[in-house]
């Protein structure tokens, strides 16, 4: 059975991750996608938040596979975690030239740290490559529509938590 261990802060969800997700899905039994928790950090969506929304994505959009996707945090190394994971492919979603530059880098890393994984690049596709996470949370603060750039559980999470402010 191949695991793939797909990590990244998901905070929230955006439609370029759920790209990254479905070709994930076509290169394994198994995807786990991995939440980075950061003490130092303070996100906008708690972990079980986050990782529910995951859940409700992989639902709606790839029900056939739902049973094959599980959601875990960490704290350490990615590489590390995917470790843990019991995973042997580590995907990572490239945007543009600068993701693959560092990308490219981590990649030589955590070959070095864990020779059997191997790091597997997802290409964006056009209609995602310009979403980030971080832009999503600065439109839906400043009261933007964020439709384009998230599933419809993510929206309402969104319109939801900023409701509460």
């Amino acid at each position: 059975m191949r695991i793939a261990f797909y990590p990244g802060s998901f905070d929230p969800m955006t439609n370029g991750h759920i790209d990254v997700l479905e070709q994930s899905l076509a290169l394994c039994d198994q995807l786990v996608v991995g939440i980075g928790v950061h003490p130092g950090k303070t996100p906008m969506f708690s972990f079980d938040e986050r990782a529910s929304m995951i859940a409700d994505v992989v639902k709606s959009k790839f029900p056939q596979r739902s049973g094959d996707v599980s959601v875990v945090s960490f704290k350490n190394l990615v590489v590390e975690a995917a470790q843990e994971a019991g995973a042997s492919v580590l995907v990572r979603g490239l945007r543009d030239g600068t993701d693959l530059d560092y990308e490219m880098q981590m990649a030589g890393m955590n070959r070095a740290m864990a020779p059997g994984i191997t790091t597997v690049f997802a290409p964006a596709y056009p209609e995602s490559r310009h979403i980030t996470a971080t832009l999503v949370r600065q439109i839906a603060k400043m009261g933007g529509d964020t439709t384009p750039f998230v599933p419809v559980v993510v929206q309402n999470a969104l319109k939801a938590r900023l409701s509460e402010a």
